[in-house]
């Protein structure tokens, strides 16, 4: 109905005299009594043209070639909103829509098959995946899903390096762990070190195949290649188990293997954005607009994980990605500027690279702060949260709040079978839908009833409709915006209205036209909330 309406208004201010550059925008009236949509196009395009806003719109309302079947109504309110509302055929008809669509409605064609990177998680192999890494990793998926929906043509990508002064202290640490396993007398065991008992695991695992043979194995041996291949196992077990999978694993190795890291800090340097002081090489990122100087390459020779990261974003870019998306914590928000600035700086539009940064998480109960980290160190798992609460609840809570905000994972609530629990709540409406359309089938089976759908004429018919309807308008913004939260709560909307109707209508009656209407009804919000919990990453239960 938006592209409808965009189009026939879009005639009328060509006729008006209009350019091309205004382009009409709708939304819903914050006032049910206003109608179903209002543009404020009026105002926007009176600017250009010198007119009245009021006396535009009254213009473009007469030019209108409107289809009657479709649009009751249209007036014009206050300053030159145009308000338009919908038939009830309309509506009717768009419930049939629904019902033909089925698990494709609510696909739109935002992207255009856009070529997209989307990057998360990228937890180096050091040890499990944390709640807060968690949290990146379900806004990521879900991002890519409503993507897919706007059809985009995404790229799962998860960045990672295996090498570095981190990866020697994890080889040593398991090293330290394997000698103590065997009885050899060690070292004292390094504060700075891996402390978390994954480590004991890992060594415990070399001693079980390799008896004490190992005991003059250098770190950087055996124990790193070991510790790399059990911690990345974990990570993908537990990605899996929270219905996250990836496309790329791209090694931060493999850009100074090839030559890509050295080639980032020449051409920097040819264009006067690098020098050396002191011993370490600097980005002259105060040329570029920011407030001063980084260091790329420390005196130790050991590059900074900027270096890299430039690298890494100048990669994607000749790869071809027309968007990219970054998925960071808020650990990164003081860094990634200067990634972007070099990415300008090397000749690319950094306008095509979107930062999304992500708030921690704290597992909260009774209003208390839940330390579950007794085996693993000082952290809580992301297969901690998923042994207390399922992968459902752990990804619906996640996406519950925006991104911007700092998430109290209340563990309590997400234990609850009530319908104070969100995902609870959407879940049993999902089952109960599913098993009034079970039930009312037993009433029309074998009987040739047709459906229609212009019997539905309460306000709560109507109203449940009108939430239906604007299903693919709300998966279109989600993903334009790279907003999840709001597709949660629209689908919390929606099983509200479907509630409002359940209790004020009986859907198995007497009257057998009236009921194959509203099991339509009702297997149509099943639809949406069906594809709403596909996008979401959550599963759709038929019996609870």
């Amino acid at each position: 109905m938006k592209q409808y309406l965009r189009d026939k208004v879009l005639a009328s201010l060509t006729l008006a005299g209009c350019p091309d550059s205004v382009v009409p925008t709708f939304e819903k009236p914050k006032i049910a009594e206003h109608g179903d949509l209002t543009t404020n196009v009026a105002m926007v395009a009176s600017k250009v043209l010198g007119v009245p806003p009021r006396k535009l719109a009254q213009t473009i309302v007469d030019h209108l070639d409107l289809d009657p079947k479709r649009i009751a109504g249209v007036d014009i309110a206050g300053p030159g909103f145009i308000n338009f509302r919908f038939t009830r055929d309309y509506y009717q008809n768009a419930l049939a829509e629904i019902l033909a669509s089925g698990p494709s409605f609510g696909r739109v064609d935002v992207g255009r098959r856009r070529k997209t990177q989307v990057e998360f998680v990228s937890a180096n192999p050091t040890g499990p995946l944390t709640v807060g890494h968690g949290r990146g990793a379900v806004f990521g998926d879900t991002v890519s899903r409503l993507l897919e929906w706007a059809n985009f043509d995404v790229t799962r990508e998860y960045y990672f390096n295996n090498a570095g002064r981190q990866m020697r202290v994890l080889g040593d640490s398991v090293r330290l762990r394997y000698l103590e396993e065997i009885g050899v007398p060690a070292q004292a065991f390094p504060e700075d070190y891996y402390q978390g008992e994954y480590i004991r695991e890992i060594a415990q695992h070399l001693k079980a195949e390799c008896g004490d043979t190992l005991k003059e194995e250098p770190a950087e041996g055996r124990f790193k290649a070991r510790a790399e291949e059990e911690i990345f196992e974990n990570i993908k077990g537990s990605l899996k188990r929270l219905g996250v999978a990836f496309d790329v694993f791209y090694n931060e190795h493999t850009l100074y293997e090839s030559g890509k890291v050295q080639a980032v800090i020449d051409e920097l340097k040819a264009k006067g954005l690098a020098y050396e002081q002191e011993g370490a090489l600097w980005f002259k990122t105060s040329a570029l607009g920011l407030e001063k100087d980084k260091v790329i390459v420390k005196s130790t020779g050991e590059p900074t994980y900027r270096l890299p990261d430039i690298a890494y974003h100048r990669e994607k870019f000749r790869r071809g990605f027309d968007l990219i998306i970054d998925v960071l914590g808020a650990d990164h928000i003081a860094t990634y500027p200067d990634v972007l600035a070099a990415v300008k700086a090397l000749g690319f539009d950094d306008a095509k690279v979107k930062v999304l940064i992500h708030q921690f998480v704290t597992i909260v109960q009774g209003g208390e702060v839940v330390k579950m980290s007794t085996r693993k160190a000082n952290y809580i798992t992301l297969d901690q949260l998923m042994d207390e609460v399922s992968a459902d609840v752990v990804r619906y809570f996640f996406l519950m709040r925006g991104i911007n905000s700092h998430l109290n994972f209340d563990l309590k609530l997400a234990k609850e079978q009530s319908e104070e629990n969100p995902v609870y709540y959407l879940q049993y409406a999902y089952a109960r839908i599913a098993s009034i359309v079970r039930h009312a089938g037993t009433q029309t089976e074998g009987r040739n009833i047709s459906r229609n759908f212009s019997l539905l004429r309460e306000p709560e018919e109507l109203e449940l409709i009108k939430m239906l309807i604007t299903f693919p308008d709300v998966v279109a913004s989600c993903a334009s915006a790279y907003e999840p939260h709001r597709l949660a709560e629209y689908l919390h909307d929606a099983a509200g209205r479907f509630h409002a109707f359940y209790h004020a209508h009986r859907v198995v009656t007497d009257d057998l036209e009236l009921m194959a209407a509203r099991m339509g009804l009702c297997e149509a919000t099943k639809c949406v909330l069906g594809n709403g919990f596909t996008i979401l990453g959550i599963s759709a239960p038929e019996k609870m």
